[in-house]
């Protein structure tokens, strides 16, 4: 079945304008499904509720099915395509370090894994100069926190409710979105609090300045009752991700650094979404001026090509591994292929001047646009993001700020959102759809007439949510 799929998919291409498309390919489209429904066990879902669209090929900021249909992926696949599909450089990357040293043992010293480390080192703030590298977000968040409960000899941590962190044990224990619910109890020594978030405050304020005092006295509130000498650490996405694109308002981060400080606490950035480029920066702590004790990484470090996460980790951190062995390791730790690619990404970050465009694009191109669609649908709530990464959060009363769909809604409860969704990707874009949001995160090295061609085609969709519109 592999020949035959394969000879299949090489006859659906054609060369139009100088670019690889595919055709339509029915029967490659009719061989992908039946392997993936016989046989495939999809994450997040219910087996039989669920239909995957095959996908043929990919090339930039597009993908195409097996029937020729053209999406603009508008949320790089899961925010972490930040180099677009078949980077050519990245591609090269694969192609020349499998035909040298297709993989070697963590254990051992690599070029590309020690200059790759190097080069975060560099980016990083302050003195946080080493690198552990995991194979993707979730254990890098699980390997933080076990080196911030060694260093500390404390157990607990303390995490935001509106946040995700990863999908294995203590990560999902971290996690405070619904995914939470259905696998507790898991790692006990875990607690939740509440993020700043002014559009649905919680702590009943009107301007970013109060909601950061009382976000911050909310959080030491949290650490007092929960008893600061039992806390290891504190993990903040330093913009929250899938939860809802939440930019901290200003003073909030220096205040969790400062708590942090005065409790002994380690601070862990959690940036595998928003790292590398997502909003302009290496590292989105950079941009808010703040220096945490580790930061984690994925996604973007190498657009996803090949797994690869990490934990950035400070002086203060790691020497207290120079002469206690750290007890975590990883087969697949730094795999040279991953690492290449690493290399690659930053070569082609430098050259191509990529934050700087995503400076440019996120002020320039997506919030005054979002901000129009904003006054002219009424189902638009808020609108906010930096960079490309934004988020439009629909409401059925702009007074109440009722959601659109309640909270972790499903089934017909969840049908405004999948409408909405449905007249995107009917238009040719690939939507970022979470409960009442539709997030804005394409990849970094989009056109500027794609980009705006994607919010042309989301501004057309929300009309369909304002007729939902109390």
């Amino acid at each position: 079945m592999t020949d035959t799929l394969t000879t299949a998919t090489d006859a659906a291409y054609a060369d139009r304008r100088g670019t690889r498309h595919p055709l339509p390919d029915l029967d490659a489209d009719a061989l992908v499904r039946a392997d993936d429904r016989a046989h495939v066990f999809h994450s997040w879902s219910a087996q039989a509720l669920i239909d995957p669209l095959p996908v043929a090929a990919g090339e930039g900021s597009t993908f195409w099915d097996y029937a020729g249909n053209a999406y603009l992926d508008f949320s790089s696949q899961l925010v972490n395509l930040n180099l677009g599909h078949q980077h050519p450089d990245l591609v090269a990357a694969i192609q020349q370090q499998a035909g040298r040293l297709a993989t070697i043992q963590p254990s051992m010293a690599n070029d590309v894994r020690g200059e790759l480390a190097r080069r975060i080192a560099e980016v990083a703030p302050g003195d946080l100069d080493k690198v552990f590298f995991t194979n993707g977000g979730a254990d890098a968040n699980e390997y933080a926190v076990r080196m911030a409960r060694a260093v500390t000899g404390r157990r607990k941590v303390l995490s935001m409710y509106r946040s995700y962190h990863g999908g294995t044990a203590t990560a999902i224990s971290l996690t405070g979105d619904p995914r939470r619910w259905a696998n507790e109890p898991s790692d006990g020594s875990v607690a939740h609090f509440l993020g700043p978030y002014p559009y649905r405050s919680s702590f009943h304020t009107s301007s970013e300045v109060a909601e950061t005092e009382r976000a911050l006295a909310h959080l030491e509130q949290v650490i007092t009752l929960e008893g600061a000498a039992t806390i290891a650490a504190i993990i903040i996405e330093t913009v929250v991700g899938t939860n809802g694109v939440l930019v901290p308002p200003p003073g909030y981060l220096q205040g969790v650094r400062a708590l942090a400080d005065k409790y002994g606490i380690v601070y862990i950035a959690d940036e595998v979404m928003v790292g590398f480029g997502r909003i302009g920066e290496w590292f989105a702590v950079n941009h808010f001026g703040v220096t945490p004790d580790l930061i984690t990484f994925a996604k973007g470090v190498n657009s996803g090509y090949v797994p690869l996460g990490g934990v950035v980790i400070s002086q203060r951190i790691a020497s207290h591994f120079d002469t206690v062995a750290f007890q975590g390791g990883l087969t697949y730790s730094g795999h040279p292929l991953a690492c290449a690619l690493g290399v690659a990404t930053f070569e082609v970050f430098e050259r191509d001047g990529i934050f700087e465009r995503v400076r440019d694009l996120g002020a320039r191109v997506v919030a005054p646009r979002l901000r129009a669609m904003a006054e002219r649908h009424p189902s638009v709530g808020d609108v906010r993001g930096l960079g490309l990464f934004w988020a439009i959060e629909l409401v059925r009363d702009r007074e109440t700020r009722e959601p659109l769909v309640p909270f972790n809604a499903g089934g017909a409860d969840a049908a405004p959102m999948a409408a909405v969704a449905a007249a995107c990707k009917q238009a040719g874009l690939w939507p970022f759809v979470h409960f009442n949001r539709l997030h804005v995160a394409p990849p970094l090295v989009i056109t500027e007439d794609e980009l705006v061609l994607g919010l042309d085609i989301i501004d057309e969709a929300l009309s369909v949510a304002d007729t939902h519109v109390a």
